[in-house]
């Protein structure tokens, strides 16, 4: 009995943990008519704004969509590339420059 119990306790801890790891990123939404559709993107209007999302073979998207039918699209945001800048000065060196005095 006491083993059924733990791997029970294991098992839900498993669960919950997956839960938790898949609901840490946050879903959005757009909602419009579709301007534009290709196998590989698709755009919608949202007020004034056209919206470009990325499409491919798991976001669901019905093969016949065609310009001009309203749809709400799920995204997600995804970080696709990251360019470093240079460091920025010391506080000493900030420091220097506004109350230092200048040299004779």
């Amino acid at each position: 009995m006491k083993r059924i119990l733990v791997a029970a306790v294991v098992l839900t801890a498993f669960v919950c943990a997956v839960g938790a790891a898949n609901a840490a990123v946050k879903t959005y939404q757009v909602t419009g008519p579709v301007l534009e559709v290709s196998p590989t993107m698709i755009a919608v209007q949202k007020g004034k704004d056209r919206w470009e999302l990325e499409r491919d073979a798991a976001s669901g998207i019905p093969a016949d969509i065609k310009v001009g039918d309203k749809v709400t699209l799920t995204y997600k945001m995804t970080v696709t590339g990251c360019e470093m800048k240079g460091a920025k000065p010391a506080a000493a060196d900030k420091t220097a420059k506004k109350g230092g005095k200048k040299a004779k």
